[in-house]
């Protein structure tokens, strides 16, 4: 859904139940237009998806996020100013579902901390 519109993945690392991966934004993407005019940010929702997006890819199957334990929004991600992210992704998981921790880093500074539990609809 936003892979390939909002942002791209410049290189991913998965090994034993951790996942790193460089995301590149695309500033031009419509989304930074109307969240927020004047002040581009990166919408909640679009971190999130984003997260179950690189876990999707990394693992081969369809996800559906059944809850969110712990979203901590740390600081504001300006695509303008920090437009290459890290995503580090550690989970667990077993036939039914995935649980995952993860964290979104620009400049080496945690914009973003996520709790939950994906459902495998695959």
């Amino acid at each position: 859904m936003l892979t390939d519109s909002l942002f791209h993945i410049i290189s991913s690392d998965h090994q034993e139940n951790v996942i790193n991966a460089v995301l590149e934004m695309d500033t031009t993407n419509e989304i930074f237009e109307g969240h927020f005019p004047g002040q581009p940010v990166l919408p909640g929702a679009c971190m999130v998806q984003l997260i179950k997006e690189v876990l999707e890819k990394n693992l081969s199957t369809t996800l559906k996020l059944e809850k969110a334990d712990n979203l901590k929004f740390m600081s504001l991600i300006d695509p303008q100013k920090n437009n290459l992210l890290l995503l580090e992704i550690n989970y667990t998981i077993d036939e039914r579902q995935v649980k995952a921790a993860a964290s979104l880093i620009a400049e080496d500074v945690i914009c973003f901390k996520f709790q939950g539990i994906f459902i495998k609809k695959n």
